[in-house]
């Protein structure tokens, strides 16, 4: 039965049902709001579909995958050829997504939002014209609209960029056979979780960053591991490298020629595919800025938006990748929440200084708060506290020795401003100092918390030690 003119009246319609569009209807709609969801291909968005679940999937396939090949130092035999079947591969990680993807639908419905799928097309406040899959329109009036479009991948004016056998990460995730030779442009997050995900898997990679370190957002010691952990995994790197031309080789092979310049030499290599992975700009599909009057950034044109996630127009909100704020999932979620809540009458601003970043790599990377970095630029006097993962005893019960956990603490108060972290279970292990960093906890209070044993854990509690005079596990 068709909806009646009166049932397309909305409190607030969400654009976009990404991390942070589902989750915004969820929050509104249980505050009593009446709530319409606009999503043109899948609940859950890229993170969910394309990105953050579908890639951890595949990167655990091939964490057991290398592991089987080292099961004998655990004192296990394999009899036989250990091989990776990459079909059934991709089938467990689309198992994997459609189940959430159904949870979620399951939870919008539960929460009476009304979802349709289509693209939403604005062109004026209170106003969402949406072009569903059959053709048909509708339009959908709303005292408040959230904007929750999310990002697409950047691109590079590389000559040779749209040949056969260039990918994006979306491709790189169903790929129906494994390559012998890849080359990754682009050495940061997305790009350093493809080339582990992949070494793991037995192909040869390469990796051609433009700045000076992979994953140069972090701080040198975590990025000089990782590029060491890297190399160790005969993943080769090529840091302050650009890459100019990707061209097909001549014969009847797929083979590809990428020529890049490193130090103004040019360099050449022959690969099977070539994994395009520089980053994400925000996408604004269907959103007339212009008519609205939205207020974009002038570098990358991300919507510009207030603490409480408005933006310069009234009743309009923005939340995720689209602002240009910080491109991730869980920062898209909670500025759902933010936007919701203030949207229901509730008061409540967004926070950027403890946010978690977590780097799938094999180690894993995690970082929150300030680096040391940051601290210097901002003239803060600060204490840092060092832990290797070698010497904790259930790192090296499952095998591991790799990584060290630091902490960075502000030198006056003993508040933990920042932390990183490159091992085991580090993206689990970030969430206890983001709390710290986000209550302002002073390094002695972690000190002062009993951490069970053995676990991972401990690293945290020694490197707090460290921080007040040295760890009781290591002697530096």
């Amino acid at each position: 039965m068709a909806k009646s003119e009166k049932d397309l009246n909305y409190d607030l319609v969400v654009i976009g049902g990404g991390p942070g569009g589902y989750v915004a209807a969820i929050r509104a709609a249980r505050q009593g709001l009446r709530v319409a969801l606009v999503e043109k291909e899948a609940i859950g968005g890229v993170c969910l579909n394309w990105g953050c679940i579908p890639t951890k999937a595949m990167i655990r396939s091939a964490e057991i995958y290398h592991q089987a090949q080292d099961a004998r130092k655990f004192g296990v035999n394999i009899d036989g050829d250990i091989t990776i079947d990459l079909p059934s591969v991709i089938k467990r990680k689309d198992r994997i997504v459609r189940r959430l993807v159904k949870g979620i639908e399951v939870l919008l419905k539960k929460e009476n939002v009304d979802t349709y799928t289509g693209i939403g097309l604005l062109s004026k406040p209170g106003q969402v014209q949406v072009e569903l899959e059959d053709g048909e329109e509708k339009i959908l009036q709303a005292e408040n609209i959230i904007i929750a479009t999310g990002s697409k991948s950047a691109s590079l004016p590389i000559d040779g960029i749209d040949l056969p056998g260039v990918i994006n990460s979306r491709e790189a995730l169903d790929l129906e056979d494994l390559p012998e030779k890849m080359v990754v442009i682009g050495g940061g997050v997305i790009g350093m979780e493809f080339a582990f995900l992949y070494s793991n898997m037995g192909v040869e990679v390469t990796v051609i960053e433009f700045m000076d370190s992979i994953v140069p957002e972090a701080d040198n010691d975590i990025t000089d591991e990782l590029a060491k952990l890297a190399r160790n995994k005969k993943i080769n790197i090529h840091t302050s490298s650009q890459a100019k031309k990707i061209a097909k080789t001549e014969g009847r092979n797929d083979n590809m020629l990428v020529a890049f310049e490193v130090d103004g030499k040019e360099k050449y290599i022959i690969t099977d595919k070539v994994l395009i992975a520089v980053g994400r700009l925000p996408n604004l599909p269907g959103i007339d800025s212009d008519s609205i009057g939205l207020e974009l950034n002038e570098k990358r044109g991300g919507i510009k938006v207030d603490d409480h996630m408005r933006t310069s127009v009234d009743g309009i909100y923005a939340i995720g990748d689209v602002t240009d704020k910080v491109m991730l999932a869980h920062v898209a979620s909670h500025q759902g929440i933010v936007a919701a809540d203030n949207i229901a009458g509730s008061e409540h601003k967004m926070d950027y200084k403890a946010v978690p970043s977590a780097i799938f790599t094999d180690p894993e990377v995690a970082t929150v708060g300030m680096s040391e970095k940051d601290a210097k630029e901002a003239g803060i006097d600060y204490v840092v506290g060092r832990f290797p993962f070698s010497a904790n005893g259930k790192v090296m019960a499952m095998g591991e020795r790799r990584g060290f956990v630091k902490i960075i603490k502000e030198e006056d108060t003993g508040q933990v401003i920042g932390a990183g972290i490159i091992g085991l279970h580090a993206t689990d292990l970030i969430a206890s100092l983001t709390l710290a960093v986000n209550r302002n906890l002073t390094a002695h209070e972690i000190a002062e918390t009993i951490h069970a044993h053995p676990t991972t854990a401990e690293v945290i509690h020694e490197a707090a030690l460290d921080t007040e005079g040295g760890a009781i596990h290591y002697s530096k």
